[in-house]
């Protein structure tokens, strides 16, 4: 398989090629934590290095789709995030996830 480039512009390593795989195949309206994430792509002890490497990352990927485990979005782009979900049928209240379509908050 071909490696993309990683967020630095670095040939991505195995886990974060993984990690963009999972998170390109996200479905619209389907809302995912990072450790999510990092379990499916082989490292469940990782949502923090997920975290890292999405918030650092130039590729166009559905990086809105992926919270932390408790709902709460990114604080770094709340308003980014809130918009792109709130517009694919997500339930927010406040700062959090609260229903979606599809993934780990589907009610």
């Amino acid at each position: 398989m071909k490696q993309q480039p990683s967020a630095s512009g670095a040939p991505a390593t195995d886990f974060e090629q993984r990690m963009l795989l999972a998170v390109a195949a996200l479905r619209e309206g389907e809302v995912v934590s990072y450790g999510d994430i990092a379990a499916q792509a082989g490292r469940p002890d990782a949502p923090r290095a997920a975290g890292r490497f999405l918030s650092k990352s130039t590729l166009s990927i559905p990086w809105w789709r992926v919270v932390y485990a408790d709902g709460r979005l990114a604080s770094c782009n709340l308003p980014r995030q809130a918009d792109a979900l709130i517009a694919e049928g997500v339930v927010i209240r406040g700062d959090r996830v609260v229903d979606a379509p599809f993934g780990r908050f589907a009610k």
